[in-house]
């Protein structure tokens, strides 16, 4: 996945039968044909919303899109590095960029030792220059566009065709939904589009406008592809659309046949970063929610529940004694965090927020993030055996996580020499003897066998189990009497939280 401004000269985000007759009988069928049909009806014939031309709509809304240009500050360069060159190597960029490639002073720089400049001094990154696209939305000219276009900028131009540009200064941006909105700083009246109420339906005709690749005011023709795409970018589910999108077309709209925005270009996939004919947009009703916050205040404020989540698979809704896959697990809560001060706990299993049904932690993170901060919710969880509905003040959601992501060593089992089998998980454990990762208590996984459920989700030798169903363990016959109570209930797993190296688990593990 590569974000499709991917500004340009910069990196790219990693981020269309039946066997024939004798020749005599065809071409007398061709004949035949051509007497028939008019030239005017040999032209694609329209369907109800299939014009014979997008003309009409290019005109209707090209006024309304930007070509934006922002310029970031260079930096100093370390002691002997320089610049590379478009092929890679070090010591391609001259002191004068203008010089013809042919020039002999170019292969002069080039030869020129690193850490070196004409003057003695170390170089300077130039400044950079990236491109992307936006959109009017008002007669006063207020810019939507992606924040990635213009993210650290320092300066913001906006360009109507060649002759016609403006400053531009940034009122807010939203890095989660990659959106951002700009002030055009002129009195002159702007021709503005509207979002569109409704997406449409997948195969509806979409016209995306744009500046890819420095070229303003390109126009492309495709449909909608799909929606609500998961494209790994936080909850907020995307379009996909098959017209042509590249680098520089962040930032642009994507139009229906009405000329309303029924999307915000973000994102393409690709593999080599060039149009493969699948990109994304933000859906025009998240937009539009986003660029009123980002109006009213220049910022965009969320609930914040303070945990982290992961969907309820099949196995965690049967060792929980839910009925179906449904709802978001806690694997782990916040330290100081809404979610904590109220009383939720890792293991605890989301089921509904406020009475609505949560279907997977995207689901619930959405619903959160509707929140305002310092909203009061009813969360309601399956603890163990037993649901019931705890009220969560909520906070706001925070800018960056603090949390450290460094990968820990995995713990050593204390007494490998004396394991005790847990012969339903395919597990051999021993007891903590010593604080590890900040763990007191919990029992360290000694072996595991191979073909176990435990082993085919990941689980390995080091890791230490410090919960079952929610309840704390320190010894390997706590996890022997937790197996036991689960098997009276009637349930096929168990549900384990696990301390691994690379952060906390919460694992359903299926009986033997």
């Amino acid at each position: 996945m590569t974000r499709s401004n991917a500004r340009q000269g910069g990196k790219a985000l990693r981020t269309s039968r039946s066997r024939g007759l004798a020749a005599t009988t065809g071409l007398a069928a061709v004949a035949g044909a051509l007497m028939l049909v008019s030239p005017a009806a040999a032209q694609l014939q329209p369907g109800v919303n299939a014009p014979m031309t997008f003309a009409d709509i290019v005109e209707q809304v090209k006024p309304s899109v930007v070509s934006i240009n922002v310029s970031t500050g260079g930096r100093q360069l370390a002691q002997n590095r320089t610049p590379r060159n478009p092929n890679g190597r070090r010591g391609g960029r001259t002191p004068f960029p203008d010089l013809a490639p042919d020039h002999p002073l170019n292969e002069f720089f080039r030869n020129m030792p690193r850490g070196q400049a004409p003057n003695g001094r170390r170089p300077r990154a130039p400044r950079r220059a990236a491109q992307g696209s936006g959109f009017v939305i008002s007669a006063d000219g207020f810019v939507v566009t992606n924040n990635h276009v213009i993210d650290k900028a320092e300066k913001i131009t906006v360009r109507f065709g060649r002759n016609e540009s403006y400053e531009a200064k940034l009122v807010g941006a939203d890095p989660r939904t990659d959106l951002a909105l700009l002030k055009i700083e002129s009195d002159k009246t702007f021709k503005p589009v509207k979002f569109a109420s409704d997406l449409g339906r997948v195969g509806d005709w979409v016209v995306a406008v744009g500046n890819p690749f420095g070229l303003g005011g390109t126009v492309t023709v495709g449909i909608l592809s799909a929606v609500n795409r998961d494209i790994g970018s936080g909850p907020y589910d995307f379009i996909q659309i098959d017209a042509a999108v590249n680098r520089g077309n962040s930032g642009g709209p994507t139009f229906n046949l009405k000329g309303e925005v029924v999307g915000v270009n973000t994102a393409i996939y690709s593999p080599s970063g060039g149009n493969v004919g699948i990109a994304f947009a933000v859906p025009a009703r998240t937009a539009q929610s986003v660029i009123e916050e980002l109006k009213r205040s220049g910022s965009v404020k969320r609930g914040w529940l303070g945990v982290r989540i992961q969907n309820v698979d099949k196995d965690i809704a049967a060792s929980l004694g839910l009925a179906e896959a449904t709802g978001a697990l806690i694997n782990e809560v916040t330290g100081g965090g809404p979610a904590e001060k109220a009383g939720l706990q890792a293991g605890d299993a989301i089921l509904q927020v406020n009475g609505e049904k949560i279907s997977d932690s995207r689901d619930l993170a959405r619903k959160i993030a509707a929140f305002s901060p310092n909203s009061s919710v009813d969360i309601r969880v399956r603890r163990g055996a037993d649901d019931q509905t705890i009220k969560v003040n909520l906070g706001t959601f925070p800018g960056a996580s603090t949390a450290s992501n460094a990968p820990q060593q995995p713990a050593q089992p204390e007494s490998p020499s004396s394991p005790t089998a847990v012969a339903s998980l395919g597990l051999e454990l021993t007891t903590l003897r010593a604080p590890d990762r900040g763990i007191e208590r919990g029992v360290v996984i000694a072996e595991i066998e191979d073909n176990s459920d435990a082993a085919t989700k990941g689980l390995q030798a080091g890791d230490i189990i410090t919960q079952v169903n929610s309840q704390a363990v320190s010894r390997p016959s706590d996890v022997r009497a937790a197996v036991d109570r689960a098997k009276k209930l009637g349930r096929p797993a168990v549900l384990l939280t696990v301390q691994t190296a690379q952060g906390r688990r919460l694992v359903a593990v299926q009986f033997k």
